[in-house]
């Protein structure tokens, strides 16, 4: 967020919406949520996704198996029947967002095609109708690595900036803040969850007291396309398994970061245990010709690649890739 950082607010309401009717393919879930009574500048409205995904006809029949699979770019990361993967918007998640909870029997529900667009039109709709200036998110539910549970996140935004950056400010003991930037919208997005619940049938939540945090009729922000990660600067890209097929393919070096230091590297080939040096910018490594091929795999995981081999001499040279 460029520009001064508002004032925390001293509190905050999270208010589920009750008695909202069901909604079905082809609803106009801009029109209703612009309908909602009580509505005042600077609410910030969430809606799950899943209504979403009903309105705009994401619900659909087919298996669920095969609705993942249609739905996947890239495996991240799979353990038996769970994949971990990487959907057609950007989003890092477990069965591609496809889900088969609170639909009929037979049907799967897809994540909406564009929920960044779809908040910015009920944003639209709420202003249109009662000149109310409301951010809105849509929500789902995702899990976390290296934590147990699931917990709702943002994957669509309109009104309010993603994620909020504190670098350059001071904490109350005068030390300079440098990567501190909090995720608002997944913050919100999890708070809505507490009231909303999983089984309730309460799918809109406002949260009320955060004024200051809207953005002017008209600005929508960057959407929640800001909170993704990209690949290049992602430490943890791939599953253990499937980084270790991309570094013997030698495919997906994205996944893998920037490029190590040599120091880096040589410790890496040394612990597998060859011989490895630096020499100037690349790095040397000595063993025989299956050593040299595994060694490749270790290089590509670190951003390198070779640069000559000397099957004589039984030596490699690598030098970081471009």
């Amino acid at each position: 967020m460029s520009g001064a950082v508002p004032a925390v607010p001293e509190g905050v309401q999270v208010l589920a919406v009750e008695d909202v009717e069901e909604i079905s393919d082809g609803a106009d879930l801009a029109a209703i949520v612009a309908a909602l009574p009580g509505l005042v500048d600077g609410d910030v409205v969430l809606v799950t996704s899943k209504v979403v995904s009903k309105a705009e006809g994401r619900v659909v029949p087919g298996d669920r198996g095969a609705a993942v699979e249609a739905e996947t770019v890239r495996v991240v990361a799979r353990r038996g029947e769970t994949a971990i993967v990487e959907n057609r918007l950007g989003l890092v998640m477990a069965a591609a967002g496809v889900d088969a909870s609170n639909v009929p029997s037979g049907l799967v529900a897809l994540l909406p095609l564009d929920p960044d667009g779809s908040a910015r039109a009920i944003r639209r709709a709420v202003l249109s109708a009662s000149d109310r200036n409301v951010a809105v998110l849509v929500t789902d539910t995702a899990g976390r690595p290296w934590r147990e549970g699931q917990t709702d996140v943002a994957i669509g935004v309109a009104g309010i900036e993603p994620v909020i950056s504190l670098a350059g400010a001071e904490d109350g003991y005068g030390n300079a803040l440098t990567v501190t930037a909090p995720a608002l919208a997944d913050e919100l997005a999890g708070a809505a969850d507490l009231v909303a619940g999983k089984l309730d049938r309460r799918p809109v939540v406002v949260v009320r007291g955060l004024g200051e945090w809207v953005l002017p009729p008209g600005e929508d922000g960057p959407g929640a396309r800001a909170l993704l990660r990209p690949r290049e600067r992602d430490m943890f890209g791939l599953g253990a398994r499937e980084a270790v097929l991309a570094a013997v393919r030698q495919q997906q070096r994205a996944s893998f970061g920037a490029a190590a230091t040599p120091a880096e590297l040589v410790a890496a080939l040394a612990g597998c245990g060859w011989r490895a040096a630096g020499s100037g910018e690349d790095v040397i490594v000595s063993g025989s010709p299956a050593q040299l091929a595994l060694a490749r795999a270790v290089a590509f995981a670190h951003g390198w690649g070779a640069d000559h081999e000397d099957p004589a001499g039984h030596t490699l040279r690598l030098h970081p890739a471009p």
